[in-house]
């Protein structure tokens, strides 16, 4: 186990083109290369906030590196793009007010693209119908659009 309260986990998210992007998110060190993710993803799909993951550290990264979800927190993740970016009093900013009335709360990578987090005692359908009303442009990252509607892809 780490001295360190926080440690980075690495996750190599795969794209359309055969690569992968990289993201880290700050984890807790549980030991046994276990950790508990804490900030949400902007690009991994299938964690959120206070899952626990396994991940080694790999050698040619110099850092842990997502294998697997060991225990998942009962969060969820679903990412949105402002159009135009969250100011205060915009329509974008009343969409994300509306969020966190229903219980949600978020982090920015920046004003247009934002991960937000449904605790465990929100309903996922609630938001997702608010989403689909406020017409925004979303996607599921976990549970992820492919694990909720197989039949459909």
């Amino acid at each position: 186990m780490s001295n360190d309260p926080t440690a980075k986990v690495l996750f190599r998210v795969p794209d359309d083109e055969g690569e992968a992007t990289v993201e880290t998110l700050w984890a807790v060190p549980l030991g046994g290369d276990r950790y508990t993710l804490d900030n949400s993803p902007f690009y991994a799909y299938g964690v959120s906030w206070r899952d626990t993951v396994f991940a080694p550290v790999d050698p040619q990264e110099g850092l842990p590196t997502f294998q697997s979800v060991v225990s998942k927190s009962g969060n969820r993740t679903v990412r949105v793009i402002f159009d135009p970016p969250v100011a205060p009093g915009n329509h974008s900013d009343q969409v994300l007010q509306g969020l966190v009335a229903l219980g949600c709360s978020y982090e920015g990578a920046n004003p247009k693209y934002l991960s937000v987090n449904i605790p465990p005692d929100v309903e996922l359908q609630e938001v997702r119908s608010y989403l689909v009303q406020q017409d925004a442009q979303w996607e599921h990252a976990d549970p992820t659009y492919v694990s909720l509607f197989p039949d459909e892809v």
